[in-house]
């Protein structure tokens, strides 16, 4: 299973995420939900870093299945958007797929 905790900051606003764990719907190499997963990820924090000016920390893990990332100087406007894009694709795997795959919580 994949458990993604969103970070928010005290205004409420996402301001990063940790994945852990593998979605375990099919074998290694044919898991779409670890696919949608990996792309909605890399996606935001992609765009965060192309898009806009703000700064991050980010670690990773591949064998642990672990992405964490978190916006560290003040958030634009843009990145608020791109994080609550994610937020939004997240939750519709959680819901095509179920919660035996992936899990979502929001951490402040």
């Amino acid at each position: 299973m994949i458990k993604i905790s969103i970070y928010q900051d005290e205004g409420g606003r996402i301001d990063g995420f940790r994945c852990l764990g593998h979605a375990g719907y099919a074998e290694s190499g044919h898991d779409i939900v670890c696919a949608a997963v990996s792309v909605l990820t890399m996606t935001a924090i992609n765009s965060v870093e192309t898009l806009t000016g703000d700064t991050f920390s980010y670690d990773e893990d591949e064998k642990k299945g672990m992405v964490d990332f978190r916006i560290v100087s003040p958030m634009s406007d843009q990145a608020a958007l791109l994080m609550g894009s994610l937020l939004v694709g997240l939750r519709m795997v959680e819901e095509v797929y179920g919660r035996r795959f992936i899990r979502i919580d929001t951490k402040k």
